[in-house]
């Protein structure tokens, strides 16, 4: 099996680090195509007003100029002779949950390897913000390899990809899997404004405490459960039950 490896953190980050070793228990067949630098929050952006620059750091391992999404698709039109059977994005330093997948370059990864038509799973590991919080790689390391040969032989419908978030606890704390939904998170950002040494205004978006719905089923409560999450995404994002609503609604008013 040729696995191919990306993420959003940077191509020295020590999430990438695990994912390499969690995906070797699986096949020595491995790539890795992640940004050279940090990438985290740019959802499924591409890069198209500057150059794609490819750096070869190793065996089967690159460096990109670019974007997660800009990584997978190089590593499948330009670096590989053929395309992986799998894509594993992260591991990501933080969750990816609820709303936020929808900022993740972590979940893009996985996003851009299912439009390919590749089995694709994004890998968080949870931590706690707090300063000098360790981030505990090896609950990721110490579980995703089985939990990825179990999911691995699922038969996903086209279009879906698993969003895999581990929980902030030791590996023998884990309280088991949950198959869960996206939950919902507050919105945690606020506009922090601060000066140059001109005196001339410059703004940081920052995170804050966040509230949520620990609704039973949801990804959020499955973490704060100390459950690894599991949650099913597609990209195709139409509203089926709201179609006949706005079709009532555009009839109801009548030729324009």
């Amino acid at each position: 099996m040729r696995i191919l490896l990306t993420n959003d953190d940077g191509i020295h980050a020590p999430g990438l680090g695990a994912l390499e070793r969690i995906a070797r228990n699986l096949s020595d067949d491995v790539w890795i195509v992640a940004p050279e630098t940090d990438q985290s929050g740019l959802a499924h952006s591409l890069t198209l007003s500057e150059p794609l620059r490819l750096r070869e750091l190793g065996d089967q391992k690159f460096a990109l100029r670019g974007t997660p999404t800009d990584c997978v698709i190089m590593a499948i039109r330009k670096v590989l002779d053929r395309k992986p059977d799998l894509v594993l994005s992260g591991v990501n330093a933080g969750a990816n949950l609820a709303d936020d997948v929808t900022y993740s370059g972590t979940v893009a990864g996985a996003i851009e390897g299912t439009v390919h038509g590749i089995r694709s799973f994004a890998l968080s590991q949870a931590y706690s913000y707090e300063a000098g919080s360790p981030i505990p790689w090896h609950v990721a390391e110490a579980l995703a390899p089985d939990l990825l040969r179990k999911l691995s032989t699922v038969d996903l419908p086209p279009g879906t990809f698993l969003n895999l978030n581990f929980p902030n606890c030791e590996p023998a704390d884990v309280q088991g899997i949950d198959v869960t939904s996206q939950g919902k998170l507050d919105f945690g950002l606020s506009v922090e404004e601060r000066q140059d040494g001109r005196g001339l205004p410059y703004f940081w978006l920052r995170f804050g405490d966040r509230k949520g719905n620990f609704r039973a089923g949801t990804d959020i409560n499955a973490l704060r459960e100390n459950k690894i999450s599991v949650t099913p995404l597609k990209l195709d994002m139409t509203d089926y039950t709201v179609q006949d609503i706005v079709a009532d609604a555009l009839a109801r008013g009548g030729a324009a």
